[in-house]
């Protein structure tokens, strides 16, 4: 069972269909675990000290990293080991990074993504990570390493957090590759894929950002599932048991009304592929990241006979999801 990343303040996990029901309700249910909230303010942020690379210097590779030489600053240390040639960082983007993190005093490791093979993706800049990281890396390129010194007050503060040994006069180090970063404009990016089926439902294949056009054909909707390519990606192909980074468009199939999309929202969604509707889970597992998706759910593979909001029960519902990136 992968463990859970410790920079995460607040958890991501849905336990419903991606972003349908009630918008408040479910930020209800995002409640604080591994950190203090983001409210330390803006810091100081200087260049040193920082602890030598010792092992694994270039961008991407596991880092090995020598335990900090005398006090560490108590300000926000910030380096930029390699300087990317990509886009800026925007806050409130979706930061997609593989990271390091020891403990400044001792150069205990408590966590990194290297060894879990998948980079962490989270919203960066709105107080979902710890201080430390939400200061620091808005503003940075893609494709950059950066290195951090982080003081008890930009981490887990007084309390520190026990669970990963760490106490609450740590200074915490991180090594940060910066692999990527989404916004609620992110699109599919690949080949169009032909859609000849005139039983189907037809989807734009604009990449603007925008919400792509469903047509659905004044047919009898298909009793069984549909999942196939409206634009394929070359990423790498999703498991069921993957975490996925979505932008989508949902209608129902009788009269295609609206009853959902992250356009709308102007927000992406994040969620666990084994904790959403069958539909889901089994329409996006082996389609590549990148790629455009058209997915009609049947009712028995949706909501059934349990009404939604904005859903009738029995509804056959059709989706465009864009697969932003593996989780």
């Amino acid at each position: 069972m992968r463990r859970r990343s410790l920079l995460l303040a607040v958890p991501a996990g849905l336990l419903t269909l991606a972003g349908c029901g009630d918008d408040k309700a479910d930020k209800a249910k995002s409640e604080a675990t591994d950190g203090p909230s983001n409210s330390a303010g803006s810091a100081k942020i200087v260049d040193g000290p920082l602890p030598e690379i010792t092992k694994g210097d270039k961008f991407g590779e596991k880092p090995t990293v020598a335990k900090g030489s005398g006090d560490p600053s108590k300000d926000l240390a910030v380096k930029t080991l390699v300087e990317g040639k990509g886009a800026k960082v925007a806050k409130g983007d979706y930061l997609q990074a593989d990271y390091l993190g020891q403990i400044w005093s001792t150069a205990k490791v408590f966590d990194n993504s290297y060894d879990r093979g998948v980079p962490a993706i989270f919203p960066i800049g709105v107080g979902q990570v710890i201080p430390g990281w939400d200061q620091a890396l808005v503003g940075k390129k893609i494709d950059s390493r950066v290195e951090l010194a982080i003081p008890p007050a930009l981490g887990y503060g007084k309390q520190g957090q026990p669970q990963a040994g760490i106490k609450g006069t740590d200074t915490l180090v991180f090594v940060v590759d910066i692999v990527g970063a989404f916004n609620a404009k992110s699109s599919a990016k690949g080949k169009e894929v032909a859609q000849s089926n005139i039983d189907l439902p037809k989807v734009g294949t604009n990449t603007d950002g925008k919400a792509p056009s469903i047509e659905v054909p004044k047919k009898d909707a298909p009793t069984k599932l549909v999942s196939t390519y409206v634009i394929e990606g070359d990423g790498e192909a999703l498991k069921e048991s993957d975490g996925v980074l979505v932008q989508y468009e949902g209608v129902l199939w009788d009269g295609g009304k609206e009853f959902d999309s992250t356009y709308k929202r102007k927000e992406l969604a994040q969620f666990r592929l084994a904790e959403v509707v069958a539909g889901w889970r089994e329409g996006l597992a082996g389609k590549k990241v990148g790629s455009r998706v058209l997915v009609v759910v049947p009712p028995d593979k949706g909501y059934g006979d349990k009404e939604q909001q904005g859903i009738p029960a029995k509804s056959t519902l059709v989706f465009s999801v864009d697969i932003i990136a593996k989780m």
